[in-house]
């Protein structure tokens, strides 16, 4: 398929033409293309660096069949990378589809027994082992490994860390040397400290960082994805953990001070991406609603875009819109920092060269 586009290419200002050939971006004018858009803003394929492909919908293990829809309603939103956070089932399948996003895996979460949601993660009984199995999940990614930092300790009746400071910094080192980066569930205080000074890359939520844990990830260099769509849900969870009063209080402060913590990590310089934590409790092809969130948090429209987009694909060394590169990108007839309503709308998905048209959400037909 031959394209021609022209339209402002973000995160630049100016309008541009580019040209789709054989998959792939030109700058440089092709031959017998059809003019895909003659205005319109172009913007570098999305990113939701938190989902699980894999987890079905309110719990439970996806087949095939229901990974690759969860995938194709991603594409739909315009998300075309995925990093996938954790996942029960080999996804490698879904590498050999041209139609649907691209996935950097993180293999299963680590945890502790009755630490985490059951089933869905590597569970150690003895923490010493968290080197070595760090190091295996590593070799089976795509470069990413998930540990649970924190999880309700039900005989405390509240959020505490899995794993002691030493075995922290001896497993992420044993990521590092594997050449993967580490990441880490963590709601609550307390783990923190320790996951930060080991040396982690990225926290998934965040929720219970303070000043000093602010500062403390800013001077590491290490990133934020804070799924606010899933942090949302934290009313409801405590509503539902009555055994666990001091739990249920803990979850709703950390909810109802989430905002003002992305402000603050934002303003420290902590990079932050957005990751939407789909499957499980929440519904996949929300990266808009995400996107939105961050911007309600503080960020500016523009860098709640680049967050999914432009910033997110260079932190996870994809490329953008460049010559040579693949042809990943989402059309939008309006400027889609204006409002969330132009964000779930795009008027044209490229992947890979192949131009994807939008199911309708009644429907179901494209």
């Amino acid at each position: 398929m031959r394209l021609h586009l022209r339209g402002v290419v973000l995160p630049g200002e100016d309008a541009r033409e580019l040209w789709v050939h054989d998959g792939l971006i030109s700058f440089e004018p092709v031959a017998d293309a059809e003019t895909l858009c003659a205005t319109g803003w172009i913007v570098p394929g999305l990113v939701d660096a938190h989902c699980h492909v894999g987890i079905r919908y309110h719990g439970g293990h996806e087949d095939e069949a229901g990974a690759v829809a969860q995938a194709e309603t991603e594409r739909d939103a315009g998300a075309l990378l995925l990093r996938d956070a954790g996942s029960p089932i080999d996804t490698r399948f879904i590498d050999e589809r041209e139609d649907l996003p691209k996935i950097i895996r993180a293999g299963r979460h680590i945890a502790r027994p009755k630490r985490y949601i059951r089933e869905l993660g590597i569970e150690l009984d003895d923490e010493r082992d968290l080197p070595q199995i760090v190091a295996e999940q590593a070799r089976r990614g795509d470069g990413w490994v998930k540990i649970v930092g924190d999880w309700i300790d039900r005989s405390v009746g509240d959020l505490r860390p899995l794993w002691s400071d030493t075995v922290l910094k001896e497993a992420i080192d044993a990521a590092h040397s594997e050449g993967a980066r580490v990441t880490a569930h963590v709601f609550g205080e307390d783990a923190l400290p320790g996951l930060i000074n080991a040396g982690i890359d990225c926290l998934e939520h965040g929720t219970g960082l303070t000043d000093d844990t602010i500062e403390l990830m800013a001077r590491h260099g290490t990133a934020l994805v804070p799924t606010l769509v899933n942090i949302d849900t934290f009313p409801e969870i405590a509503d539902s953990a009555t055994k666990f009063p001091v739990y249920a209080a803990h979850m709703r402060d950390l909810h109802r001070r989430v905002r003002t913590t992305v402000a603050d990590a934002h303003a420290a310089g902590v990079p932050i991406y957005t990751g939407t934590d789909a499957g499980g409790s929440i519904q996949h092809g929300r990266i808009a609603d995400e996107i939105d969130a961050l911007a309600a948090a503080g960020l500016s429209r523009h860098d709640a875009l680049g967050a999914a987009s432009w910033n997110a694909r260079d932190w996870l060394g994809r490329p953008s819109i460049e010559h040579g590169a693949p042809a990943d990108f989402v059309v939008y007839e309006a400027d889609p920092r204006v409002s969330p309503e132009i964000l779930t709308t795009p008027a044209h998905v490229v992947l890979r060269g192949r131009v994807h048209k939008r199911r309708n959400p009644v429907t179901g037909h494209r």
